[in-house]
């Protein structure tokens, strides 16, 4: 039966990734798989993996298809979280693709990687009842 794994970050850094993602989400590395070119991040409450860390000579790209949603329950918290992990070396990104009053923040790692902060207290898809076309 296939079943889905974890998301997987290609990374130029693995160590600095491995830096990075266990602050900024509060994982664990772990010996399981572990290389020169690949880290696995587990949650730290023993419940399992949660990323991917793998190397990759190819750049980050700008626009990707897909990335990772980080959320908060409000938008003090999305604030501080965004403060938070651009202290930790990520960076805002000067998004062109905003709708007007976002809910979300787009950052990327220290490797160039994109990924949001949403706020679900603002998010669209939190609305009670709402419901988008698929």
């Amino acid at each position: 039966m296939l079943r889905l794994g974890v998301p997987v970050i290609g990374v130029t850094d693995v160590p600095r990734a491995e830096a990075f993602w266990t602050a900024a989400l509060g994982l664990v590395a772990t010996d399981e798989w572990w290389s020169e070119t690949w880290r696995t991040l587990n949650h730290a409450d023993g419940s399992g993996r949660a990323l991917g860390l793998m190397r990759s000579e190819s750049p980050a790209e700008p626009h990707p298809r897909v990335h990772l949603d980080l959320y908060t329950d409000s938008a003090e918290e999305q604030r501080a979280e965004v403060r938070r992990l651009v202290g930790l070396g990520a960076r805002e990104v000067d998004w062109d693709r905003y709708p007007p009053d976002p809910d979300f923040v787009v950052l990327a790692d220290p490797d160039g990687n994109v990924f949001c902060v949403v706020d679900l207290s603002n998010a669209p898809s939190g609305a009670p009842g709402r419901r988008t076309e698929p």
